[in-house]
């Protein structure tokens, strides 16, 4: 692969970076030996295996973009300190740290105090610089800005609040991206969903039905909408809109935009409602928001309404009924003249699946209500019926819970959108 030109596209380099890292992890000793090396003798073994790799396969990286991948290679190891084993270990989902005396975890569903500290608020600070120099991204951190969102190169979405703002010293919150979950197969593994729910979503996402993914925090809404967002046909042109860079999609036609915070000056800010008027000028065929949680509500009904569906978004609720209810609170808030009865029906006629996801007491997540959010038009009342149901059988000494999923065999409201885009079910999933 010839990368020679400096001006190349971001997935060229982000194809040599993955490249490389894969060779690190498979080729070389890299993580044997990462955790004696200071970051002068780490930046060499990067150096060394980028000439390696290139010679072996032939291939070439410009001067720039190999100063690149040495420094954020480096950077990603160098820059998490005490924590890098807990970022390592794929069974930890969750990093709080509160000062620099308390780590605690989030491993199996369940939260554990570590032995881990800093040395001192200085030394959590610097490691928090570190962290945001390796994002790769453009904010900051800092007394007049004392809070932020980003995203380190693996997807991890990072938090930060620091004092005048936190009266315990520097704050951070880590939220790990699971590289293993990558498949319906790995969520029905897991026990997120049965078979049938990922054969309904899958045929939902290609029928471009409009769906709202909901759940409290750390529930798997991201995750899901990952993994099924990566079923949209290829040929579609997809848009995503994000506060914190999280979704991974894998199809090439993909325009990732992101809001931007205020600058020193208290100027500057585009907001996700920002971002989503542009995003109607860009002829998308798909938009992704993702996170929806403010007065963007009022414009993706509106483009709903107006023919652009298939969208996907997420909405922090405790249930299909409550995700309801914030929406047509989100629209109230937007100052729209409109009565809650108007309201109710737009959003109905608009949004036709919300999927509700819940992490359990035993650390599995699982969907547990795939509802349609219906309109009876004679009766001008909406109404949420669930296609499908999970039901709590029994919960062990242990915590484990043990269920089934319910399906409502009734026709869904939308069930002609299958029809209108061809989109096939097994014979019989539903009645008529």
């Amino acid at each position: 692969m010839n990368n020679n030109n400096n001006n190349g596209s971001i997935n060229d380099y982000e194809e040599v970076k993955s490249r490389i890292h894969r060779y690190l992890i498979s080729k070389t000793d890299f993580l044997k030996v990462k955790d004696s090396l200071n970051e002068d003798q780490l930046r060499l073994f990067v150096d060394r295996s980028v000439t390696s790799l290139c010679k072996e396969i032939e291939m070439e990286v410009s001067f720039e973009n190999r100063a690149r991948l040495i420094r954020e290679l480096a950077s990603a190891v160098m820059s998490l300190g005490p924590i890098r084993p807990f970022m390592e270990d794929n069974d930890v989902t969750e990093i709080m740290i509160n000062g620099y005396k308390q780590v605690y975890i989030q491993k199996a569903g369940h939260i554990l105090k570590t032995d881990v500290r800093f040395d001192d608020n200085a030394h959590l600070m610097h490691t928090i610089q570190k962290m945001l120099a390796s994002s790769g991204s453009s904010r900051r951190v800092d007394e007049s800005q004392p809070y932020v969102d980003f995203a380190m190169p693996d997807g991890s979405r990072i938090n930060v609040i620091i004092p005048p703002c936190s009266i315990i010293g520097p704050i951070i919150t880590i939220r790990k991206f699971s590289r293993d979950i990558g498949t319906v197969e790995n969520l029905i593994e897991l026990g997120t969903m049965s078979p049938q729910i990922s054969t309904f979503l899958l045929a939902a996402v290609k029928a471009k039905l409009n769906i709202i993914f909901c759940g409290a925090t750390g529930s798997g809404k991201t995750t899901m909408l990952n993994v099924l967002s990566r079923h949209i046909p290829e040929e579609e042109r997809i848009i995503t809109i994000e506060d914190t860079a999280e979704l991974r999609l894998l199809q090439e036609h993909v325009v990732a935009l992101q809001s931007k915070a205020v600058n020193i000056e208290g100027k500057g800010l585009v907001s996700i409602r920002d971002l989503f008027v542009n995003c109607l000028r860009m002829r998308p065929d798909r938009i992704i928001i993702g996170e929806v949680r403010g007065e963007e509500i009022l414009d993706m009904i509106q483009s709903i309404s107006s023919g652009h569906s298939g969208t996907m978004a997420i909405i922090h609720a405790d249930s299909p009924e409550e995700c309801f209810n914030r929406m047509i609170t989100m629209m109230l808030m937007s100052g729209i003249r409109l009565s809650g009865d108007q309201i109710r029906r737009q959003i109905a006629t608009s949004i036709d699946l919300i999927v509700y996801v819940e992490l359990f007491m035993d650390g599995v997540r699982r969907v547990v209500n795939v509802t349609d959010l219906r309109f009876d038009r004679e009766r001008d009342l909406a109404t949420l019926e669930d296609v499908f149901v999970f039901v709590r059988d029994r919960i062990e000494d242990d915590g484990k819970v043990h269920g089934h999923w319910k399906m409502n065999r009734k026709l869904p409201s939308f069930h002609d959108k299958f029809v209108k885009r061809n989109v096939r079910l097994p014979e019989d999933f539903f009645s008529a």
